[in-house]
């Protein structure tokens, strides 16, 4: 049999986690180098980026500023060995009531009061980011809209702020690369409803928030159904063309949208007809509805699941559901004490499975999509070990 080579072995490896590299450094003197060479490290992050699936999920309460217990981090059913990020690591972001705001490629962009930082828990480092100027004498940053996102050599932060009473938004964009902020050119027009502006996808260039679905606008206002905005990011700044547009939701999800009892969220799905695409799903009167945007340029959307909470086979009496999210093509939802995911394609479509017991003992919970790696957080990043 042919001896496998030590760059084929890398090559495999640097598909592997950063929990299951980290188990394999007592193994060998090779292994146990791999975590602190750049090659491999840039290579694992990179090969994470090309599979694009989650391996965990936090979960964070609403109230996070009061609560030291309110994060957790779970692995996705088959990760349970492999991914995962250590406890004192975990401790230590409860504990000192660090917010997650957005997470990309095995970096979580967190917020402390008024301070920014990058941190990847899976390696135990942190990297402070400065904030824009006009940010500096605020001071609590929990409500602003920011994301993450990373790419192969470098990642940016995209901040929408507004200082005065209006529907457009300045958009600042930080790049590591650059280590500067800067003001785009066009700005962002939400429309006439309040958008979500904590719960963010980035698709296909493009950024996307849903409004919320309050009755509060005229009947005949442009925006009295809930919508979706998108505004481009991938182009460049000098690019005239770069606008924000509008997405309605299916004529089917505007129907009893104004129903207190409504929610509706927009997820990253994947791939349909060769491009990637988010998907929406609502929750109404206890019924998920599940649907697809198949073709960006018509606004056509396909349902794909309608089913009743009672009928999704839980164990638990009158289950009252207090956060979902789409993840690996999964339904992703939380009871008040149970993790369970539904089968939303293929095999697993429409099977109930339970994920985990949680302790996010709160009215509404967050979901963070997270997959490990060995991604650096950038020059200057430094240890977190000391503090724990």
């Amino acid at each position: 049999m042919a001896t496998m080579s030590n760059d084929e072995l890398i090559e495999i490896l640097s598909w592997l986690p950063a929990k299951a590299i980290h188990k394999l450094k007592s193994s060998s003197k090779l292994f146990s180098k791999l975590p602190k060479t750049s090659y491999f490290v840039a290579k694992q992050a990179e090969n994470s980026l090309k599979k694009d699936r989650s391996s965990c999920f936090f979960i964070q309460r609403d109230d996070i500023l009061t609560h030291n217990d309110g994060l957790e981090l779970h692995p996705l059913p088959g990760e349970e060995l492999s991914s995962g990020v250590p406890e004192n690591m975990l401790r230590f972001i409860a504990s000192s009531r660090l917010k997650i705001l957005s997470s990309s490629n095995g970096l979580l962009l967190c917020v402390h009061r008024s301070e920014l930082f990058i941190i990847n828990p899976a390696t135990c480092y942190f990297l402070y980011i400065p904030l824009p100027n006009h940010l500096q004498q605020r001071g609590n940053l929990h409500s602003l809209s920011m994301t993450l996102e990373c790419d192969s050599d470098d990642y940016r932060l995209i901040l929408f702020d507004n200082e005065e009473w209006s529907s457009h938004f300045d958009c600042h964009v930080y790049s590591h690369k650059q280590g500067a902020w800067s003001l785009r050119k066009n700005r962002f027009f939400a429309g006439s409803r309040n958008l979500k502006f904590n719960m963010p996808v980035i698709c296909n260039g493009a950024i996307h928030f849903i409004s919320d679905c309050s009755r509060y606008l005229a009947k005949n206002s442009t925006h009295f159904r809930p919508y979706i905005m998108s505004y481009e990011i991938s182009n460049g700044d000098e690019d005239e063309n770069v606008e924000t547009k509008l997405l309605r939701v299916p004529k089917e999800a505007r129907r009893g949208s104004h129903d207190f009892s409504c929610r509706m969220n927009i997820f990253k799905w994947g791939e349909v007809a060769g491009y990637q695409t988010i998907c929406l799903v609502r929750l109404r009167k206890r019924v998920f509805t599940v649907w697809i945007l198949t073709n960006y340029e018509s606004n056509s959307w396909r349902r794909i699941l309608k089913v009743r909470v009672k009928g999704m086979g839980l164990m638990e009496q009158n289950p009252e559901i207090r956060g979902f999210t789409v993840l690996n093509s999964d339904l992703v939802f939380t009871t008040k004490k149970k993790v369970y995911s539904y089968g939303l394609c293929s095999e697993k479509y429409m099977v109930l499975s339970k994920i985990c017991d949680h302790r996010c003992d709160s009215r509404f919970v967050h979901f963070i999509p997270y997959s490990d790696t060995l991604r650096p957080c950038g020059i200057g990043a430094k240890s977190l070990r000391p503090y724990f």
